[in-house]
């Protein structure tokens, strides 16, 4: 398989986004396209799976688009729920139809084999056992098991229709399942947008094992550092491919900077020296010949272009002049917080100068604890005291989504009606809101730029306490860098939440990790929680990513493969379905307010569900010994 892109462009409403597009994918190709917010490269993503979006491009080359084999590409947004009354564990299984209706036909074949033994039937039972089994049929449950466990899914979560998840959920949904089907080009956008730490590191173990392409638009750069082969680069509307992983393709675009304007420089000092000589000499009627080879000698030239920098803006603070606080920020003691119920509870004291970095599971509590210490949520029990003139700022990344009627400076004004209009904008403009831009509604901004104003109104204050929930979300990779220039040599407190692993590794000096049902204090940094950890865990549980397993073939047919295994694995999988369908009636029973009137009846229910979750338990631990029978 070979695609190629040579000499495209992509212009949309009279608006030329790229003018030189060379792209190149091979089999097994690991892509990261990286670049700044508003380069172009999701929409690069989009003109790859659509052609159509390309257009000739600028350069004196032909425009070339080729594709070499037949493979399928996969792509997010092609992933649409035609009804959402349907469920999740309904919804996934979709994916793999073709399995779901090979796997009735064997059913069907294993009945009338009982009073049939034609060979003709038996000769399409084993050729649909063969290839059932070569197509990942033993494996498919627990890989969907696996896959709605990582990406935070629940058992109830499975019987719950399409139409009761939130927008980030159905986003987890659609990757779910465009993961499954395994194209041959698998494009993603922004993939760990959604996902916590664990499955963000699942998702990265499972493309790295990838056997197949895939083009990814990132701004992690540990997970693209983790997983690509191949970046390219869109910049100033050009694209630049560089083979290695994120870090390689730092040093390299470096060194090929440098080196082009070494090459640059040479040349032009050349240049000037024959110019030189040519002015020197031309009058002179015995020099003239000799002069004008000179200019011929810049004419025969291949003129290098001076090296364009790049884009290196970026928003500029100055958090230095800041009232002190007393060494002891914060202290929380028995500190429960939530909703309706409980999330956490936990005791720790922040000190002056740490960097606290708080982790965990999507919906463990992180969130809920920041807005509780920032006062903007009432605790449930316990205590919160605050230091000696300690002074905060609370940075929510979903407030800084929302959109007004307001104009940036506006915005600005009305959190420091204090300040000047001259003074509001040079505010504004140390975070690159120039000129026009501070007209801008709230309503058009990007999601980088939203975030950008949100930190300017509370940089501005010079806090001396900083709460942040996910700052980094909507940034591009400078901008990421430049925050955690700015944070690291930041003389305040911080507490903050993210899901960025670099971000946390270059700032946590302390960490407070949300698992197992508690939240627990480690007085150190990420790399030395990861080191820690991976001592913990057992080896064997370090890749769970499912990949199909290589399946030898016997040289003669065969009607059975491990047959007693494979039969016992389908009354599992029949009691499995049973017992669920009882839980779920027992369930619906039970969210009835009028059975707690009756105590029996409702100890009963209780009572036969405490049991109906033993027999899972016990069936599905059956099912996993079966399966990895199955698949030896």
């Amino acid at each position: 398989m070979k695609y190629s892109v040579k000499n495209a462009s992509i212009t949309i409403k009279a608006n030329t986004i790229l003018d030189y597009v060379n792209f190149e994918i091979k089999d097994g190709e690991h892509i990261g396209i990286v670049g700044r917010n508003g380069a172009g490269k999701t929409t690069l993503l989009k003109a790859l799976i659509d052609n159509d979006l390309f257009d000739e491009g600028y350069e004196d080359e032909s425009f070339e688009i080729r594709r070499q084999g037949n493979f399928e590409i996969g792509y997010q947004s092609q992933i649409t729920f035609k009804d959402e009354t349907r469920t999740l564990i309904e919804e996934v299984r979709s994916s793999f139809q073709q399995l779901l209706d090979m796997e009735s036909r064997i059913d069907y074949l294993s009945e009338t084999m009982n009073e049939n033994h034609s060979n003709e039937i038996i000769e399409e039972y084993t050729r649909l056992l063969d290839t059932f089994e070569n197509q990942g049929g033993y494996t498919y449950k627990k890989e969907i098991e696996i896959m709605l466990k990582k990406f935070g899914f629940t058992q109830d979560d499975k019987s719950r229709p399409l139409s009761s998840f939130s927008g980030g959920e159905k986003t987890k949904i659609a990757l779910l399942k465009l993961l499954m089907s395994k194209p041959d080009i698998l494009f993603l956008d922004e993939p760990t947008n959604h996902l916590d730490l664990e499955a963000i590191e699942w998702l990265e173990e499972y493309l790295k094992n990838y056997k197949k392409a895939f083009i990814i638009v990132s701004h992690d750069r540990m997970f693209l550092n983790n997983i690509v082969n191949i970046i390219y680069e869109v910049e100033h509307g050009r694209t630049t491919r560089y083979v290695g992983n994120y870090e390689t393709y730092e040093r390299e675009k470096a060194s090929e900077y440098e080196r082009t304007l070494k090459s640059y420089e040479r040349q032009q000092a050349e240049i000037k020296r024959l110019r030189e000589l040519y002015e020197k000499f031309r009058k002179k009627p015995t020099k003239a010949a000799m002069a004008l080879s000179k200019l011929h000698m810049i004419e025969k030239m291949d003129i290098i272009e001076r090296p364009r920098e790049a884009d290196t803006r970026v928003f500029k603070t100055n958090l230095d002049k800041m009232t002190k606080s007393s060494r002891v920020v914060l202290t929380c003691k028995n500190l429960e917080v939530g909703y309706d119920k409980a999330l956490a509870n936990l005791s720790f004291q922040v000190e002056s100068g740490e960097r606290i970095g708080i982790i965990g599971p999507n919906g463990t509590g992180k969130s809920t604890l920041l807005k509780t210490i920032a006062g903007l949520l009432d605790k449930r029990r316990g205590s919160i005291t605050y230091g000696y003139n300690v002074e905060m700022s609370y940075f929510d990344q979903n407030l800084a989504m929302e959109d007004n009627n307001n104009t940036v400076l506006k915005e600005f004004q009305d959190a420091h009606p204090e300040l000047t209009k001259e003074e509001c904008r040079n505010a504004l403009g140390s975070f690159l809101f120039r000129g026009d831009d501070v007209f801008k509604s709230i309503s058009v901004l990007s999601g980088g730029e939203k975030v950008r104003l949100s930190l300017c109104k509370i940089f501005y204050d010079k806090p001396n306490l900083l709460v942040l929930d996910e700052p980094t979300n909507h940034m591009d990779i400078l901008g990421k860098k430049h925050l955690e220039d700015i944070l690291s040599m930041y003389k305040g407190t911080i507490l903050f939440v993210s899901h960025d692993r670099y971000f946390i590794q270059k700032l946590a000096t302390k960490l407070v990790v949300f698992e197992e049902g508690e939240a627990k204090i480690y007085p150190y940094g990420y790399k030395e929680y990861l080191e820690k950890r991976e001592k913990k865990e057992p080896t064997e549980s370090k890749n769970e990513a499912p990949e199909k397993r290589e399946v030898k073939k016997s040289d003669k047919p065969r009607v059975t493969n491990n047959y007693s295994a494979k039969k016992e694995i389908k009354k599992v999988e029949s009691d499995i379905e049973k017992l669920e369908s009882e839980k779920k009636e027992l369930m619906e029973e039970l969210s009835d307010p009028n059975i707690y009137t009756d105590y029996k009846k409702s100890h009963d229910i209780n009572s036969k569900l405490v049991a109906i979750e033993s027999s899972l338990s016990k069936l599905n631990d059956r099912w996993s010994i079966l399966a990895d029978e199955i698949m030896k």
